[in-house]
């Protein structure tokens, strides 16, 4: 699910732009223009798989234990961040960043740019591509099967939802699932954070208050169906330590209250 989620909202944002995109060129009778913009799909996919590989690669290289655990934990901390900052602040610039890439279209357009509008479409697709293998690589559980199928799946939905949105569909309610999926982002965030602080523990890299706030193991195991989903999706732990929660609960409350801004100022 959480696989699935992060997929389908990076391949919206992204599908969204392209579409965008393509109705502004088809709109002011640039349609000729349309096969750059797909030029710059294509090559963002392929810069995107070729990143995939080589961020692969470049953990591969990791031998030892103890390194391979830092750099998962460095994995989740960055992964954090930068969901942090695509949900809170991101959003506050949507707007203005549709905006500036349809300027850049047009000013590439009257010059005859062909470089810049397929550098547009790619930088657009490159940029979610980018995104998504650090999600998927703090998200990753060591079974490559069903991560892969959340996300094959992810990405067609959100392909489809852009197609409906693009062809004149009605009654998709694209707003509200950016403002609640994000809150889902933001959650799972706090479980990336969580768990990172529990690697780094476990290496006696924050050895402070390491001891466990609580044990709900005979309430809700985190091995068990429910509470193994849980911890797939938002990190879930029976066994949190002090640190892990208070840092956890810290996170989750003051992320929630500046997502809760951002939208109310959205609607101000």
């Amino acid at each position: 699910m959480a696989t699935f989620l992060v997929v389908f909202r990076e391949t919206l944002e992204a599908a969204l732009m392209v579409g965008i995109l393509l109705s502004y060129v088809f709109r002011m009778d640039h349609g000729r223009y349309a096969k750059w913009i797909y030029v710059g799909v294509v090559s963002g996919l392929v810069a995107s798989a070729a990143s995939a590989l080589a961020f692969q690669v470049a953990i591969d290289q990791f031998n030892s234990d103890r390194y391979r655990a830092c750099l998962n934990a460095g994995i989740m901390l960055t992964a954090t961040a930068v969901l942090s900052y695509m949900t809170i602040w991101m959003q506050r610039q949507a707007r203005a960043h549709t905006a500036r890439s349809l300027e850049q279209l047009e000013a590439y357009i009257d010059g005859q740019q062909v470089a810049g509008i397929v550098l547009l479409s790619f930088i657009s697709v490159w940029r979610e591509g980018l995104e998504t293998i650090l999600f998927l690589s703090a998200l990753e559980t060591g079974d490559g099967l069903v991560p892969l199928a959340g996300g094959a799946v992810g990405a067609v939905a959100a392909v489809v939802m852009v197609w409906l949105l693009m062809t004149g569909t009605r009654g998709i309610p694209i707003k509200a699932f950016f403002r609640h999926s994000s809150l889902l982002l933001i959650i799972i965030a706090a479980g990336l954070l969580g768990s990172a602080i529990g690697i780094l523990q476990g290496l006696k890299v924050l050895p402070m208050l390491s001891e466990p706030r609580f044990d709900l193991s005979a309430f809700l195991s985190d091995t068990g169906v429910v509470g193994g989903f849980l911890r797939g999706l938002f990190g879930y732990n029976a066994t949190p330590t002090v640190l892990q929660f208070e840092i956890w609960a810290l996170y989750l409350l003051i992320a929630i209250m500046l997502w809760s801004r951002s939208y109310a100022d959205e609607n101000t």
